[in-house]
């Protein structure tokens, strides 16, 4: 894939990005009600206090983004809307930051990474009052009440890869995830950060464990642009791993700083 890696600070661009979050979380997965956003952007108050990163393929066009955010008055999402086992006044808060709003254009994802980002099935159901518009399953056994979208055609069904699968072939498969994942990484190298926040599904965490990221669950899945779990990274915990897991990985990592 001949794709860039840049941050994103124009205001054209960031409206894209915006719109690529609209597509994915509102139009494709139904995590937002698109009625809250009439304009087809998707933004919240962290994003003054964030940097974007975005993937853009042959044509310039932005096919995949993420964000980190910076400390600020406003503080980190997942401080404000996870309740965790940990107490964030241990952490250095100059040095911390939060990994945001990872998405990807459909014709740019697999079907193995609808499952690892975007949840699987129980993944995405209502833990709370949120009013979702679609279709609800009642599960008569225990009178709680799931949502499921009745046409769910990103739903994973692919077939299971070996435990021997090589580097390279995973590097390939998820090439856009990585080398946004780079991006953040490098840039929070170059301003001291040593943490991150994210609140993740299971199955990112997974995947992104294959390359050596190295993040801790810190708190029970909330109801956050779906159903996500609260996930804390020390940077220097995740250098150790990667460099014991992919060396080469690493090496690209560090390359440049």
């Amino acid at each position: 894939m001949c794709m860039m890696v840049s941050r994103i600070s124009d205001e054209k661009e960031l409206k894209e990005i915006h719109r690529l979050r609209y597509k994915v979380y509102c139009r494709e997965w139904g995590f937002e009600k698109q009625g809250k956003y009439s304009d087809g952007i998707v933004t919240d108050i962290y994003d003054n206090n964030a940097l974007h990163f975005a993937v853009k393929d042959y044509s310039r066009k932005i096919v995949g983004a993420v964000s980190l955010i910076l400390n600020s008055p406003e503080g980190f999402p997942t401080e404000k809307y996870c309740e965790l086992n940990i107490n964030p006044d241990n952490l250095p808060g100059d040095s911390t930051g939060e990994i945001a709003w990872l998405v990807i254009h459909r014709d740019y994802r697999r079907r193995a990474e609808d499952k690892y980002i975007y949840g699987p099935d129980e993944e995405r159901r209502s833990i709370g009052s949120f009013d979702f518009s679609s279709v609800y399953l009642n599960n008569r056994s225990n009178n709680r009440t799931y949502f499921r979208r009745s046409d769910d055609k990103y739903r994973y069904r692919g077939t299971r890869r070996t435990n021997n699968e090589s580097y390279s072939e995973r590097r390939r498969r998820h090439e856009v995830v990585v080398a946004l994942y780079k991006a953040v990484y490098q840039e929070s190298k170059k301003r001291g950060l040593t943490h991150w926040y994210a609140v993740m599904t299971k199955g990112i965490v997974t995947l992104l464990n294959k390359f050596g990221f190295d993040f801790q669950a810190i708190g029970d899945p909330v109801d956050y642009h779906g159903i996500r779990t609260p996930y804390l990274g020390e940077i220097k915990n995740t250098e150790q791993e990667m460099s014991d897991k992919n060396p080469q990985l690493y090496e690209e990592f560090i390359r440049g700083l």
